[in-house]
């Protein structure tokens, strides 16, 4: 199979959606001949055109009003989002009309939206370009949130993403842009809700999201010439969230570490945590559930101190055996 970027995917999935679909368009901030802030929709403006690769004025609040009114009259709207941190400028829409339409409507209309937004560190954007604040999304009834780890993931979520009938927040993580690995290039899904154990293991069952899965696979692996053998799970969606799976793992190692990017206080990994303490499962552990999150701090320009701020391999491997003890 022929190896591609996550950037790559992303790409992909969409050439692929828009040529089958012609309701499916992207707005976005620098989208057009510039390609977009980190190059993923590069050569889509001379493909498509500007009726369908929209360059739109710096208004994220403008510019999120205009997807759903898209949306709500048919199309199938994607927004680019230059950085998740800009998510703010847009949450009225997003979270008071987006996310409520369909409901307040009994169904009968549609809000078919994708969001996508490259979020987190490790860049040098500092702090208020590196932030992850997917947990804010996860809040509001009506909106699925999806954090796809892989190219092969990348792919196949964004095209269910873009297939769904309610609005969705995609978060791409910056760092993960380059990464490689096998993807087909026919059209293929990957539905919304449903994990993946992304290595099997029987001693500590590790659940991460976005670009901490990449770093617990690799402190598992080094973890794994010290006789410690690590379990990765990757929710990939966190609305709707694959409880079983989680459970399942959790169940069967008897210990979780929770391991996330962003602010440890209130993060995404707190409702992983209770989903586990509020399940049969709790009887099974055979140590407190723990969470690995990012520092409160804002995200340091300096990148040593950016380092520091959030979860890395080693501080990975050190609260394992930490747990092992």
């Amino acid at each position: 199979m022929r190896e591609i970027t996550y950037l790559e995917a992303v790409k992909e999935a969409m050439i692929q959606e828009m040529k089958e679909n012609d309701d499916v368009f992207i707005m976005g901030e620098d989208i057009g001949i510039y390609g977009g802030a980190f190059g993923v929709t590069n050569g889509m403006f001379e493909e498509f055109g500007p009726e369908r690769v929209r360059n739109t004025p710096i208004s994220e609040s403008a510019i999120s009003g205009c997807v759903i009114g898209a949306a709500v009259t048919g199309m199938r709207p994607i927004l680019e989002l230059q950085f998740s941190d800009f998510i703010t400028i847009a949450t009225d829409n997003i979270a008071n009309q987006a996310a409520k339409l369909r409901y307040m409507f009994g169904g009968k209309g549609k809000v078919p939206i994708v969001v996508r937004t490259p979020g987190g560190s490790g860049a040098g954007f500092a702090a208020q370009h590196s932030q992850s604040l997917e947990a804010w999304m996860t809040h509001i009834p009506g909106l699925k949130v999806v954090q796809p780890s892989s190219p092969y993931d990348a792919k196949g979520l964004l095209k269910a993403a873009i297939d769904e009938d309610n609005p969705v927040m995609f978060y791409e993580h910056k760092l993960l842009y380059g990464t490689r690995e096998g993807v087909p290039e026919e059209s293929y899904t990957i539905p919304l809700g449903k994990a993946e154990t992304k290595k099997e293991g029987k001693d500590l069952t590790i659940v991460a999201t976005g670009i901490m899965v990449q770093r617990s696979l690799k402190a598992a692996e080094l973890l794994s010439k010290e006789g410690v053998n690590i379990e990765v799970v990757d929710p990939r969606t966190l609305v709707p969230l694959d409880k079983d799976t989680i459970l399942h793992s959790v169940k069967k190692t008897g210990r979780v570490l929770i391991v996330y990017e962003a602010v440890k206080r209130s993060g995404y990994g707190a409702e992983i945590a209770s989903v586990i303490a509020e399940s049969d499962v709790f009887d099974y552990l055979d140590a407190p559930i723990m969470r690995l999150g990012g520092e409160e701090v804002p995200i340091p320009y300096n990148p040593e101190l950016e380092r520091k701020a959030v979860p890395q391999v080693d501080t990975i491997m050190d609260a394992v055996k930490e747990m092992m003890i």
